[in-house]
């Protein structure tokens, strides 16, 4: 993954984000009767005929596909709640709603796989792409205000994509703040620059001919 293949660039892209955000439990509604599933990460089922049931997200949209199921849109995509929240986000440019850790990546599978489950799935989408936007505007101007003095940055209720891009800038950025306003470190960077190292060549060895 591209997270663990630089350590210094900890960073996964948008589809290794997702991967992970497809744990994530929802409700479906199956149409079908089907025995339990055995699961390595847990047991899932039985199914019944029009009785909710939780599964991971991954396992709704591939019952999905199948049309085995409808998918419940979860309660924090209702118009009503996204209307709060967007409020909320525009009223407090310092503060992030609480949203679901993996809301964005949430959405867009359900948008890509289940949009008939989805009432008012245009109004819907408009308005978290909306709470998006806004989110990352205060995310820019949160790094905006960093400084040589700053040593910790906190940022409350971030997601997994907006912490995923944020959270590398952020560490270069304060490791050369901090590089470059300490003077102890600029002197043992300027010692270590001075001084010669010796080589080590190995042990002689008399060649004969």
């Amino acid at each position: 993954m591209a997270g663990q293949s630089d350590p210094h660039l900890s960073i996964f892209s948008p589809s290794e984000v997702e991967f992970v955000a497809e744990d994530e439990i929802v409700d479906i509604v199956p149409n079908i009767r089907m025995d339990a599933l055995n699961m390595i990460c847990g047991d899932f089922g039985p199914f019944f005929p029009q009785i909710p049931t939780k599964v991971p997200l991954w396992l709704a949209v591939a019952l999905k596909k199948r049309g085995k199921c409808t998918i419940r849109t979860p309660d924090w995509m209702t118009l009503d709640r996204l209307t709060q929240v967007l409020e909320a986000e525009r009223e407090s440019p310092r503060e992030f709603q609480p949203l679901p850790f993996h809301y964005i990546e949430i959405s867009k599978l359900l948008f890509d796989h289940a949009r008939d489950d989805i009432s008012d799935a245009y109004l819907v989408r408009s308005l978290i792409e909306d709470i998006r936007d806004v989110r990352f505007h205060k995310v820019e101007t949160g790094l905006e205000t960093i400084s040589g003095r700053t040593h910790a940055v906190k940022l409350k209720n971030l997601s997994a994509m907006e912490v995923n891009i944020v959270r590398p800038f952020m560490v270069r950025t304060l490791q050369a703040f901090y590089k470059h306003d300490s003077p102890q470190m600029i002197q043992q960077a300027d010692n270590a620059g001075s001084r010669s190292t010796p080589v080590d060549r190995g042990p002689r060895v008399s060649l004969h001919f």
